[in-house]
């Protein structure tokens, strides 16, 4: 069991890693971990760079917290998240470029490329569009999410989660990479999607690959 200020240094050494990687620019996104009755989340506006692990909120499953900083405006579908998931004790919440002009277009990713198993299902849903912050959003994100391990949210940006941050930043980099790939695909012709049965072998074998092997089990669809 990690300790409180481990999983701080855990949420500030992945929040370093948003802009290098592609996922966010600026202050944009977030990121928690469950912990406790609770979970730990990056504070509001504040930039990656200047966050320290002690900026870092703990915030109750009331969604209650007494810290100097105030959490991420996003906490609410953060607390939903866990609450509804016990699977789930690591969220990314991110705005990188392709995952979002899908989102854009209200698109979700489908079954074009096996890599699609990392969401847990045969496609990464996109939620409606609802503003920021709001419950309305977090209860959308829950459908979204309904048997899969990621989505995109409407005009807005994606959502992975996992059993560690390590998976959920693993996730995160994968959707936008399927995302990237999508949109290309679909400027060059008409992708091919795979059978569901082709689907079903791949996740199965996601059982013993890499990182989704790690204390981690797809929910079923």
């Amino acid at each position: 069991m990690s300790t409180e200020q481990a999983l701080r240094e855990e949420i500030v050494a992945h929040g370093l890693k948003l802009t290098p990687s592609g996922l966010s620019q600026g202050t944009s996104g977030n990121l928690s971990i469950r912990y406790g009755k609770g979970f730990l989340i990056t504070p509001s506006g504040t930039p990656y760079e200047q966050i320290a692990p002690a900026d870092v909120v703990p915030v109750d499953m009331d969604g209650r917290h007494e810290h100097r900083l105030r959490p991420s405006s996003e906490w609410r579908f953060h607390r939903d998240i866990y609450a509804a998931r016990p699977d789930v004790h690591a969220v990314v919440h991110a705005h990188p470029p392709y995952s979002t002009a899908l989102a854009m277009c209200r698109m979700e990713i489908p079954a074009a490329h096996y890599m699609i198993a990392v969401s847990g299902g045969d496609s990464i849903r996109c939620a409606g569009y609802y503003t920021y912050g709001t419950q309305a959003l977090s209860d959308a994100v829950l459908q979204a999410l309904e048997g899969r391990l990621a989505c995109l949210l409407a005009n807005h940006g994606m959502i992975a989660t996992g059993a560690t941050m390590e998976q959920a930043m693993w996730r995160a980099i994968e959707v936008e990479t399927l995302a990237r790939q999508y949109t290309l695909a679909l400027q060059i012709g008409k992708p091919v999607m795979l059978r569901d049965d082709e689907v079903t072998q791949v996740l199965e074998k996601f059982g013993n690959y890499g990182l989704m092997s790690k204390k981690e089990s797809s929910p079923s669809t």
